[in-house]
């Protein structure tokens, strides 16, 4: 998260190091270039300490979101988390797109779908997680993996899909040998459903490009009929 906020300080740096040689030709006092870096590295410190670096995060998603690939690779991404929860009846609480969507709702991160994860805590809790709720989740943390492949042939989104497989694989004390074989079928997993499911899944990316609300996409994929049991 932080690295985005680092890029652009460097970015910034490096431009005002350049206005500031090229200041004497077009008349420009060098305190202009010096207090506006002044002013950015002190912002960006705010933005580290006190905002964990969503400032830099905004400014990012914002000029990302110009390309309409990557607006349809995020939509597509999220679709698949929220179609694989809802057809394995992991409940969806609310979803953004991005982290200016994430901050107006109080929410943490860069923006997601948000899964009502009460179930998982309690098996924690106990000290043990069935099988069945392990392969669960790991198909809905895979499920945005898997949408961008469906499209695109890759993936570019998935890093804190992939920690929070890893987190759950830690506190299992499972094997790491054993992690990346789960992560790749969990992958084929959802691929399976979101490609029996395709109907939904293209109406429920219209939806929540449209920011329709959790209900709304939920009554798109209860319409269609949709098939958990392809997985």
């Amino acid at each position: 998260m932080r690295d985005s906020t680092l890029n652009l300080i460097a970015i910034s740096v490096f431009s005002f190091t350049m206005l500031s040689l090229l200041g004497p030709m077009l008349s420009l006092s060098p305190a202009v270039p010096a207090v506006a870096a002044a002013g950015l590295l002190g912002l960006a410190t705010l933005d580290q300490l006190g905002l964990e670096g969503r400032m830099g995060n905004i400014v990012v998603d914002w000029a990302a979101w110009t390309s309409a690939e990557h607006r349809q690779r995020v939509l597509r991404h999220e679709a698949g988390h929220f179609l694989v929860a809802s057809l394995l009846e992991i409940p969806v609480v609310g979803y953004t797109l991005n982290t200016w969507e994430a901050w107006k709702q109080g929410l943490p991160g860069q923006g997601g779908v948000v899964f009502d994860t009460a179930a998982l805590e309690q098996t924690f809790a106990q000290g043990q997680i069935p099988a069945t709720m392990v392969d669960r989740y790991c198909r809905v943390w895979m499920a945005g993996i898997a949408a961008e492949q469906i499209t695109y042939g890759d993936a570019q989104g998935g890093f804190d899909d992939r920690q929070k497989f890893a987190q759950l694989w830690q506190q299992m004390d499972r094997p790491a040998a054993e992690a990346q074989l789960k992560q790749r079928w969990a992958v084929l997993q959802a691929k399976t459903l979101l490609q029996a499911n395709q109907a939904a899944f293209e109406q429920l990316v219209e939806a929540m490009d449209q920011r329709q609300p959790v209900a709304v996409c939920q009554q798109i994929i209860q319409q269609h009929g949709t098939r958990a049991e392809a997985a």
